[in-house]
């Protein structure tokens, strides 16, 4: 195909294949432009300016992105398009909690149905805005990919948050999977 071509093409180029993720790292087609899709910072899909309203077409779509530096693609083993992303790619919008203490698990479910346990190869994480100091963190849910974790969630994450001292600084923050994450100096 020669210059980037509509969606349902990039979904037709996909093997077919058994469950579990496609090997988009493992794929290294000739790059054919950008098309005209985004990703909003609540994770809504857009496609020509128009929301995707079918899930599982915005799932399967998920499945074939890739981060390369700063650039999101979409990545068939015969092509790569390039596709702007607000945020983050992904939103985690469900958090479930198991245990307490340092044994607590922290299991996030992401609104395209990925589901992340925090821990050391998938941390947590928090950003500061310089210019309002609102916090935005965030869950690696795969391969140079990340999840803005929701408002709500972020409540959730607060309410279990717990003191801890680092480096002569006591934090508060929350444990999975024997990782304590920071997310805020204590006041």
């Amino acid at each position: 195909m020669s210059g980037p071509g509509k969606a349902s093409d990039l979904l037709a180029q996909l093997p077919k294949t058994g469950k579990g993720l496609p090997p988009v790292h493992l794929w290294n087609p000739d790059f054919c432009g950008d098309i005209d899709m985004r990703i909003a910072r609540d994770g809504t899909w857009f496609y020509l300016g128009t929301p995707i309203g079918r899930k599982p077409m915005v799932r399967l779509f998920s499945t074939i992105i890739r981060r390369d530096g700063d650039d999101y693609f979409l990545i068939t083993p015969v092509e790569k398009v390039g596709i702007r992303v607000d945020d983050a790619p992904f939103v985690a919008v469900l958090l479930e909690v198991e245990g307490e203490g340092e044994s607590q698990v922290l299991r996030f479910t992401t609104n395209v149905e990925d589901e992340i346990e925090a821990s050391a190869e998938h941390p947590l994480r928090i950003s500061i805005d310089a210019a309002t100091e609102e916090p935005a963190p965030y869950v690696h849910v795969r391969s140079h990919l990340e999840a803005l974790i929701h408002r709500n969630v972020f409540y959730q994450l607060v309410s279990l948050a717990v003191s801890q001292e680092i480096d002569g600084q006591r934090w508060l923050g929350v444990w999975s999977h024997g990782e304590f994450f920071p997310i805020g100096l204590e006041p």
